[in-house]
C-alpha cells in the first residue's frame, strides 16, 4: 500500500480476534523465518513443561510427534483424560491412526482443525505440525482463562502483539512475588536485561520454563504473537490459584489498557494529518491512487483500531467493576489517556475522515466528467465506423439470384448473424449520440468535431437498417424445405468419413502379414488385437448412430413427400457399404487373424523348445570338444615309453573319442529340426552346428594326425635303421623351422637341412647337392615343400616325408 501519512509513518495494523487467530492460521503462518524459529522453541518447552511429567520429553516438534504416541501422551497429560490405545507398529498407516486419534480428541473438545491432516504431521510438516500444536493451546491454556470473562483472553491476544520493554513481566511477578524481584532497580532503557530478569525469576521459582529469549522479542520488528501469548499464559496459571490468580489478572489488564490506551492515541494523532491533507492531484491516476489508500485504510488498518478501542472500553468498565467488588480503589490512567480523551480524538478522527471522503468522491467526478466522456466517445465512434465499412456492398448484392439451395441456405444464416449483430450495435450507435449530447451540455471544447462525425454515424445507421430488411426479404423467398434434410446429409457426411477409413484400416490391418521370430514379439501382436477387439462394441454403436441418421432422413423425406436424389451430396459412403465393411471386419477379419495369431504363438513355442533342447546338447558338446583338444595338445607333448606304447595309448584315447560320435549326431538331429523349422537364432547359446562340426572334425583329425606320426616314426625307424633319439632329432629340428604349422618353405628346408649336418652351404657344391635334394623331395617345384596348407589328409602325412626325404638325403650323403 502506498504510504498514506505521507511524511509521517505507516498506520499500524490492529489484531485480529480471538477467533480470527484461530481460524487464519493458514493464512499468516510462517510468513517470517523468526517466527517460526520463535513458535519452535515455545512450543517445544511448553509441551515439554507437560510431558515431562509422564517422564518423557520432545527434542524436535514436526519429528517427534509423526508417529502419534508423544501427541497422545501430550493430550491424555493436558487433558487428564485417556486416549483409545495406541497402535505400536511402525508402519505408516499405525502411524497415521495414532494422529487421527489424536485429532479425533481434540476436535471431540469442539476444536474447528482447519486444513490439518494425519498425513500431513506424518510426514513431518512444520507448518501444520505447530499449527496442530497451536490449536492445542488455545483449547487447553488459553480458553480456559476465566477471569474478566473474554476480556482476559482478548487482553491477551492485543498484550502479544505489542513489543514490551520486559517491566510488565517483571510488574507482574513482583505483584505476587515481591521477594523474587527488586522492581525499583529495573531500568526501562535496557529492555534485554529486564526481559532476561524476568524469565529466569519466573523459571528458577514459578515452574514457567523459559520459552523465549529477550532478543525474539526486543531484536524483532514484529514479535510471533502466538509465542508470546503461549508464554504469557504460563503466568495466568502460574497465579491462577483463588485471589491471587485474580489479581494477576486485574495487574496485567491494568498494564494491557495503558499500554493500548497510548498505541491507540498514537496512532490517532499519526493519522489526522493524512486525513486533513486536501492537496489536489492533477492526473486522475493520481487521485485514483489517493482513494485506493483511503479504501485500504477503510477495509485495513481502521477496522483493528475499531475493535482495540471497544475492547478498550469493555475492559476499562470490567476492571472498574473487579476492583470495586474487592474493595480495591479503582485504577486511574495517566493524563491524556483518559476513557474521554480516546473518545475525542476519536471524534476528531471520523470528522477528518469524512472530509477527506468527500473531498475525494468530488475531485473524482469532476476528472472523470470530460476526460472519461471524449475517450468513450473517441472509442466507441472508431469502433462503430470500422464495424460498418463495407457494409452497403454487402447489403445491395445480388448473390441470393444464382445460388443453389444450399448455398441460400448458407446466405440466409449469414444474414441472420448480421443482423443480430446489427442489433448488437443499436446500443453503441444510442451510446455514442448519448455521448456526444452530453459534451455539449458540458461545453466541451472539441464539440463541433464530435457533433459532426456523431451525424454522420447516425444517417448511415439509418441507410443499413433499411438495406438490412430487403435483403431479408429477397433470402426468405428463396429458402426451401431441404434444410433439415440437408443438414442430416451433413451430419451423416462427417461421422461416416472417419468411421468408413477406420474400418479401412482395420481391414487392412487385420489382413497384413505378420512374420515373427521369438514368443515375445507373437505376444506383443495377441495383446495389440486385444486391444483393437476391445473397440468393437464402442465402433458397432457408433455404426448404428450412422445408420439411424440415414433413417431419420428418409422419415423426414417420406412424411414431407420429397423425391431424394438418391445420394448424399456430402459423401459417397453408402449405408449399405457401411454394413458390408462392418460384416467383414467383425465377423470373418477378426476370428481369421485370431487364428492365425494362436497358430504362430503355438509355432513359436515348439521353435522355443527346439532352441533349448538343442542349447542344452550344445552348451555340453561344445566345452567337452574344446578339453578334448587341449588334453591331445598336453599329450603329443607330454607322450613317454617306447612309440609302441604311445601309439597304443593314443588309439585307445581316440577310441574314446570316437565314441562320443551318438552325442554328435542327436546334435545333428536337432540341428535338423531347427532348420526345417527356418530358427536363424537362439538365445540360450553361443555355439552353432557348423562351429561344432568343425571342432569335432579338428578333433578326429588331430588325434589320427598324432596317431600317423607316431605310426611315421616307427615305420621310418625300421626301414631306415634310425634310432629313436635321431628321430627325436629330426622332429626337433622340423619344428624348431616350421612358421606356417606343417610345412616348410625352401630357405627354411635348406636351414633345418644344415642344423642336421647336411652340406648344402651356400656356395657352388652345396648349391648343387640342395637342389639334387629337392628334385627328390619335391619334384613338382610347388611352393612348399612338404607342402601343407588346409588338407588334414596332407598333413597327416608331412612327418612321413621328412623322415623320408631326411633318411634319403642320409642315404645320398
Amino acid at each position: 500500500m502506498v504510504d498514506y501519512h505521507a511524511a509521517n509513518n505507516q498506520i499500524p495494523s490492529g489484531p485480529p480476534t480471538y477467533m480470527e487467530q484461530e481460524n487464519d492460521w493458514d493464512r499468516d503462518l510462517l510468513l517470517d523465518p523468526a517466527w517460526e524459529k520463535q513458535q519452535r522453541k515455545t512450543f517445544t518447552a511448553w509441551c515439554n513443561s507437560h510431558l515431562r511429567k509422564a517422564g518423557t520429553q520432545i527434542d524436535n516438534i514436526e519429528e517427534d510427534f509423526r508417529d502419534g504416541l508423544k501427541l497422545m501422551l501430550l493430550l491424555e497429560v493436558i487433558s487428564g483424560e485417556r486416549l483409545p490405545k495406541p497402535e505400536r507398529g511402525k508402519m505408516r498407516v499405525h502411524k497415521i491412526n495414532n494422529v487421527n486419534k489424536a485429532l479425533d480428541f481434540i476436535a471431540s473438545k469442539g476444536v474447528k482443525l482447519v486444513s490439518i491432516g494425519a498425513e500431513e504431521i506424518v510426514d513431518g510438516n512444520a507448518k501444520m505440525t505447530l499449527g496442530m500444536i497451536w490449536t492445542i493451546i488455545l483449547r487447553f491454556a488459553i480458553q480456559d482463562i476465566s477471569v474478566e470473562e473474554t476480556s482476559a483472553k482478548e487482553g491477551l491476544l492485543l498484550w502479544c502483539q505489542r513489543k514490551t520493554d520486559g517491566l510488565a513481566f517483571n510488574a507482574l511477578i513482583h505483584r505476587h512475588r515481591p521477594e523474587l524481584i527488586d522492581y525499583d532497580k529495573l531500568r526501562k532503557d535496557d529492555a534485554v536485561t529486564n526481559l532476561n530478569n524476568a524469565f529466569e525469576v519466573a523459571e528458577k521459582y514459578l515452574d514457567i520454563p523459559k520459552m523465549l529469549d529477550a532478543e525474539d522479542i526486543v531484536g524483532t520488528l514484529r514479535p510471533d504473537e502466538k509465542a508470546i501469548m503461549t508464554y504469557v499464559s504460563c503466568f495466568y496459571h502460574a497465579f491462577s490459584g483463588g485471589s491471587e490468580g485474580e489479581t494477576a489478572a486485574k495487574s496485567v489488564s491494568a498494564t494491557i489498557l495503558a499500554k493500548l490506551a497510548s498505541d491507540l492515541l498514537e496512532w490517532i494523532r499519526r493519522t489526522i494529518p493524512w486525513l486533513e491533507n486536501r492537496k489536489p492531484e492533477k492526473t486522475m491516476a493520481e487521485m485514483q491512487q489517493k482513494l485506493e489508500d483511503f479504501r485500504d485504510y477503510r477495509r485495513v488498518h481502521k477496522p483493528p483500531k475499531v475493535q482495540e478501542k471497544c475492547q478498550l472500553d469493555i475492559n476499562f468498565n470490567t476492571l472498574q467493576t473487579k476492583l470495586r467488588l474487592s474493595n480495591r480503589p479503582a485504577f486511574m490512567p495517566s493524563e491524556g489517556r483518559m476513557v474521554s480523551d480516546i473518545n475525542g480524538a476519536w471524534h476528531t478522527l471520523e470528522g477528518a475522515e469524512k472530509g477527506y471522503e468527500e473531498w475525494l468522491l468530488s475531485e473524482m467526478r469532476r476528472l472523470e466528467r470530460l476526460d472519461h466522456l471524449a475517450m468513450k466517445f473517441r472509442q466507441k465512434a472508431a469502433i462503430h465506423e470500422c464495424w460498418t465499412e463495407g457494409q452497403e456492398a454487402m447489403l445491395t448484392q445480388k448473390d441470393y439470384e444464382t445460388a443453389s439451395l444450399s448455398e441460400v441456405k448458407a446466405l440466409l444464416r449469414k444474414h441472420e448473424a448480421f443482423e443480430s449483430d446489427l442489433a448488437a450495435h443499436q446500443d453503441r450507435v444510442e451510446q455514442i449520440a448519448a455521448i456526444a449530447q452530453e459534451l455539449n451540455e458540458l461545453d466541451y471544447y472539441d464539440s463541433p468535431s464530435v457533433n459532426t462525425r456523431c451525424q454522420k454515424i447516425c444517417e448511415q445507421w439509418d441507410i443499413l437498417g433499411s438495406l438490412t430488411q430487403k435483403r431479408r426479404e429477397s433470402l426468405e423467398r428463396t429458402e426451401k424445405q431441404l434444410e433439415s434434410i440437408d443438414e442430416l446429409y451433413l451430419e451423416y457426411a462427417k461421422r461416416a468419413a472417419p468411421f468408413n477409413n477406420w474400418m479401412e484400416g482395420a481391414m487392412e490391418d487385420l489382413q497384413d502379414m505378420f512374420i515373427v521370430h521369438n514368443i515375445e514379439e507373437i505376444q506383443g501382436l495377441m495383446t495389440a488385437h486385444d486391444q483393437f477387439k476391445s473397440t468393437l462394441p464402442e465402433a458397432n454403436k457408433e455404426r448404428e448412430a450412422i445408420q439411424a441418421i440415414q433413417a431419420e432422413v428418409q422419415k423426414i423425406a417420406d412424411y414431407n413427400g420429397i423425391r431424394l436424389s438418391g445420394t448424399n451430396p456430402y459423401t459417397t459412403i453408402t449405408p449399405e457399404s457401411i454394413d458390408e465393411k462392418w460384416e467383414k471386419v467383425a465377423m470373418q477379419l477378426v476370428p481369421l487373424r485370431d487364428q492365425a495369431l494362436q497358430e504362430e504363438l503355438t509355432k513359436q513355442q515348439s521353435n522355443d523348445t527346439l532352441r533349448s533342447k538343442f542349447a542344452n546338447q550344445a552348451n555340453i558338446v561344445g566345452p567337452w570338444i574344446q578339453n578334448k583338444m587341449e588334453e591331445i595338445g598336453r599329450i603329443s607333448i607330454e607322450m613317454n615309453g617306447t612309440l609302441e606304447d604311445q601309439l597304443t595309448n593314443l588309439k585307445d584315447y581316440e577310441q574314446s573319442i570316437i565314441d562320443y560320435k551318438p552325442n554328435i549326431d542327436d546334435l545333428e538331429s536337432n540341428h535338423t529340426l531347427i532348420q526345417e523349422a527356418l530358427i536363424f537364432d537362439n538365445k540360450y547359446t553361443d555355439y552353432t552346428m557348423e562351429h561344432l562340426r568343425v571342432g569335432w572334425e579338428q578333433l578326429l583329425t588331430t588325434i589320427a594326425r598324432t596317431i600317423n606320426e607316431i605310426e611315421n616314426q616307427i615305420l621310418t625307424r625300421d626301414a631306415k635303421g634310425i634310432s629313436q633319439e635321431q628321430l627325436h632329432e629330426y622332429r626337433a629340428s622340423f619344428n624348431h623351422f616350421d612358421k606356417v604349422r606343417g610345412a616348410l618353405m625352401a630357405e627354411e628346408f635348406k636351414a633345418c637341412l644344415i642344423s642336421l649336418g647336411y652340406d648344402v652351404e651356400n656356395d657352388k657344391q652345396g648349391d648343387a647337392e640342395f637342389a639334387r635334394i629337392m628334385s627328390i623331395v619335391d619334384p613338382n617345384n610347388s611352393a612348399f615343400y612338404l607342402f601343407l596348407l588346409s588338407s588334414f589328409k596332407l598333413k597327416r602325412n608331412v612327418d612321413n616325408y621328412l623322415y623320408l626325404a631326411l633318411s634319403y638325403c642320409d642315404y645320398f650323403h
